[in-house]
């Protein structure tokens, strides 16, 4: 695949992952959290080790492997999940959204340190960008940012821990199919996920029997196509362009989430929204270097007409 297809598919991976929080949002409301998300991941998990066994891909982790299994399990699973339900309820949507805004940053930091990645001023230039059109689409109709509590530090713990998860997804994929080990991360994290829930959540699993048929249908959804076709997809970007490069794409999901709860929800979508993923995009494209992609092609096409 490349490179400017796996910009494509990043692009419409964001897509359903920004719907999924319209979804989640639902789900939530019906179901305890943890509890739900520890099965809506399980379903992801299996789902994806179907697809994998349909296209013969599926195989067991070599001995050296398992490392990144678990750790992958630990850290891009339990521990994001949990701390970010956690600090959800602990602190207010607008800081939550802003927290989650320095992810790609982070991501690109941490892949300087143990990646060996260079950060230049024109990609960081691109992160500063994408993060004010976050900033912008976040506060919009907001009553702006509270003061900081122990729900924005959890939900720093969240973003941390997924940030480095993805290093250690590009790290794995020397050896390992990211879409595999995507499988083992969800099925394996899914079973610390509802450890945690069965302690935290007592009656979690009797919430579910009281689902709605239209609920298990936003579950299967949510678990099929956002978490198990998304996940699997994004891992397997992330082996190709790199964990930085990749993150910058989850910029985009704010806005993406607007549009479902507009869709869905009936909230408005206004112009600062729209300026807001102008500024978005625009962050995308400079800080993953994928304006060099949209040069380098336009170049070709007059050097062909020549």
């Amino acid at each position: 695949m490349r490179t400017y297809q796996i910009y494509l598919l990043l692009f419409f991976i964001m897509i359903p992952w920004g719907l999924n929080v319209t979804a989640t949002k639902i789900l939530v409301d019906q179901f305890m959290p943890l509890t739900m998300t520890a099965f809506r991941i399980m379903t992801a998990g299996i789902a994806v080790i179907i697809v994998l066994l349909m296209l013969r891909q599926f195989r067991l982790p070599a001995r050296s492997e398992w490392k990144a299994v678990v750790l992958g399990a630990i850290l891009n699973v339990a521990g994001h999940h949990s701390l970010l339900s956690v600090g959800l309820k602990n602190t207010s949507a607008v800081n939550g959204g802003l927290i989650l805004g320095v992810g790609p940053l982070l991501t690109a930091i941490l892949a300087i340190i143990f990646l060996g990645s260079r950060l230049t001023w024109i990609k960081f230039l691109g992160f500063i960008i994408g993060f004010s059109g976050v900033f912008i689409t976040v506060l919009e109709g907001k009553s702006g940012m509270h003061g900081v509590s122990i729900g924005d530090f959890e939900i720093f713990l969240s973003i941390l821990s997924q940030a480095f998860s993805f290093i250690l997804i590009k790290q794995a994929s020397k050896t390992m199919d990211p879409r595999l080990l995507t499988g083992y991360m969800l099925t394996l994290g899914s079973l610390f996920l509802l450890i945690i829930a069965t302690i935290t959540e007592p009656g979690g699993i009797h919430s579910l029997a009281a689902g709605s048929t239209i609920m298990w249908v936003i579950f299967s959804a949510s678990a099929i196509i956002a978490t198990a076709l998304g996940h699997m997809s994004y891992n397997y970007c992330i082996g190709k362009i790199g964990a930085a490069e990749a993150s910058i794409f989850l910029n985009l999901t704010p806005f993406f989430s607007l549009l479902g709860a507009a869709l869905f929800l009936d909230e408005k979508i206004t112009t600062s929204h729209l300026a807001g993923l102008l500024l978005i995009i625009a962050g995308v494209v400079i800080g993953s270097g994928a304006y060099k992609q949209l040069f380098w092609r336009k170049n070709r096409r007059i050097d062909a007409s020549l």
